[in-house]
């Protein structure tokens, strides 16, 4: 099992990445940057025949637990800077997530009701869709839905 005490032995920390702290048998030595970016654009690596992503191991280093889930403040998975993550539940995290690329308005959760040629505002609140109203305008749609985003969101609310 791997602990913070493991971690904190074998890996400096600096500025989101891990640092080997001594060569090993194989190709690493003292010094290289610990892992790679897998094809979601989180940075992984394998310890004891296993992959983990960094921001995980990172979390252990400084806190000596895993919460279920991890989130990135800034959206940007491969940064693990320590300040840049924080614990969160699942819905938590799923509110902190970009824009789909689907989204055809450049609005998160506002979208076009063709039946009444009008703008809704949408957003998920407590795992469940909730509206927000029906708006002739796209701007004061985007207005409720940042309204409703930081509202419901809180610190989590993302906006783009």
């Amino acid at each position: 099992m791997i602990t913070k005490e493991y971690l904190q032995d074998r890996f400096e920390y600096r500025n989101g990445n891990f640092y080997r702290k001594f060569d090993s048998k194989s190709k690493p030595k003292k010094g290289d940057v610990v892992g790679s970016k897998n094809k979601g654009g989180y940075i992984e690596t394998r310890l004891f025949n296993k992959q983990y992503k960094l921001h995980k191991l990172i979390w252990l280093y400084f806190y000596g637990y895993l919460p279920k889930y991890i989130d990135h403040i800034n959206g940007v998975t491969y940064d693990n800077r320590i300040e840049n993550l924080r614990e969160a539940n699942h819905s938590e995290n799923m509110m902190n997530t970009k824009m789909r690329i689907t989204n055809k308005t450049g609005i998160k959760g506002v979208n076009w009701h063709k039946a009444s040629n009008k703008w809704t505002v949408q957003l998920m609140v407590n795992q469940k869709k909730k509206y927000f109203g029906i708006y002739d305008d796209i701007e004061l749609a985007e207005l409720v839905a940042i309204e409703a985003r930081n509202k419901y969101h809180g610190e989590f609310a993302r906006h783009n």
